[in-house]
């Protein structure tokens, strides 16, 4: 699955956990949600990407007591399969659920992966 993940851990703040490949992945980033960054659930599709952003599916909170938010960059024909904010959670959520379930509580952010 190719995308960007941003997110927070239960003690760590904002961090890249997918970088997509890019070098660069906050420029994509910041193209992408450019326009939406109050809104707490968003999908859209900006230049062939598509921009996801919604609250923890479990309702875990950070140390400060806020929802954690999940905000995907989805990339190539992954953008072009959903059209809504339930279709794309439906179909990343499971992809990532895992991953976020094992750092989410670590003291520090876990390393990027492409």
């Amino acid at each position: 699955m190719s995308l960007i993940w941003t997110t927070r851990g239960q003690t760590w703040g904002f961090r890249f956990l997918r970088d997509g490949g890019f070098r660069d992945p906050l420029r994509v980033y910041d193209e992408a949600f450019s326009g939406v960054e109050d809104e707490p659930e968003v999908w859209r599709r900006v230049a062939g990407k598509g921009a996801l952003r919604f609250p923890d599916p479990l309702g875990r909170k950070d140390r400060a007591g806020r929802v954690i938010p999940h905000e995907f960059v989805l990339l190539g024909p992954l953008a072009d399969e959903v059209d809504s904010v339930d279709e794309a959670r439906e179909l990343v959520w499971p992809q990532v659920a895992d991953v976020f379930a094992r750092v989410w509580e670590l003291p520090e952010p876990p390393s990027v992966e492409t």
